[in-house]
This record gives structure tokens, sequence and C-alpha cells, in this order.
């Protein structure tokens, strides 16, 4: 086993963490903030676009299982990297499209990532590669929210499963047995 980590923002954390928590070769996916210059944010002053923090997810990943850059092919594939600073209706720096690679060569393979993402995408992607900086786990309420909350949630039911329902169609084989059935 070789256990690594890759931390990645594409909008709404509920999004990429639900998507993510699927992918086989993936133990543990945690939302949180990144990229900020506030110590310590909490959701709301995240929300307020003040901080400079993106919500992003934290992946500890099986890289003899799932390589780097296969989980930088599903995140091009599960969000839009061509919209700055927003995903859909989510608007604001926090809903950024980054990559915040935790060694130089994870960032060559997020160079190489955006450079092939360039080519699928009609609009020029504009997803950043941030400095790894100081990583703060969302509140409680926001862990595992989609599994918790996506049925009662009316966001989760319009923004989140659709994302995940494709994704599923889309990476069967990439896919824990859980998330096939």
């Amino acid at each position: 086993m070789a256990m690594e980590e890759a931390t990645l923002a594409g909008g709404c954390f509920w999004c990429t963490e639900a998507v993510f928590t699927d992918v086989i070769g993936v133990s543990r996916v945690e939302s949180g903030y990144i990229g900020g210059e506030t110590a310590n944010p909490d959701y709301r002053s995240v929300c307020s676009g003040n901080t400079g923090h993106a919500e992003a997810v934290r992946l500890t990943f099986d890289s003899d299982v799932v390589g780097y850059a296969d989980l930088l092919d599903i995140f091009f594939h599960v969000h839009d990297p061509t919209q700055l600073n927003r995903q859909g209706n989510d608007v604001g720096t926090q809903y950024r499209s980054a990559i915040f690679p935790h060694s130089d060569e994870q960032k060559a393979l997020a160079e190489a990532a955006i450079e092939q993402a360039a080519t699928e995408w009609d609009d020029p992607v504009v997803t950043t590669i941030e400095p790894l900086g100081d990583w703060y786990k969302a509140e409680d309420y926001h862990q595992d929210y989609f599994e918790r909350e996506g049925s009662r949630n009316p966001y989760c039911m319009a923004v989140v499963a659709p994302k995940l329902q494709k994704f599923r169609k889309s990476y069967q084989a990439r896919l824990k047995r859980s998330a096939v059935s």
C-alpha cells in the first residue's frame, strides 16, 4: 500500500466529496478549507468570500490502486474548470477550481492534467495550481453531507445527485462495489 493525499477544490465540497467517496482506492475524503489568509476559518466566514479560502476536499488514497493522474481525470470531468470563481449558481472565490499539490510530482501531473483538460473544453480552463497551505477541516456537519442529507436537501437533489449519477455512469470501472449497487 502506498498511501498519499490529494487536495482539490472544484466548487461546493458536498459535490466533490460525494464523488470521490465512491472511488476505488480512496480510503478517506474530508471536506475543508484551504488557500486563504484567515486562521481557523469557519463555514460562515468562508462563504462571505473574505477569507480567501476555497471549499475543498482532502483525499487519502492508495496510489497502488488509483493514481493521482486518475483522480485528476475524474476531477476535471465532475466539475466545470472553465468557470472562474463559480460552479453553476455557487458564486465566489470559495468555489474556485484549484489544485493544491502535495509534492513536485503531483504539481507536474496537475500541470499535465490542466493541459489535457484544455483540449477537452471549448472555453479556457481557469483551474489554478496553488501552494499547499494550511488545511482546516470543515465543521462535522459538512462531513459525509450528501450521504446523510442528500435525499432531504433540495440543493443536493438538484446539484449533487445529477453530478454523482453522471460520474457513476462514466466511471463504472473506478467505483467501489457499494456505489455500483
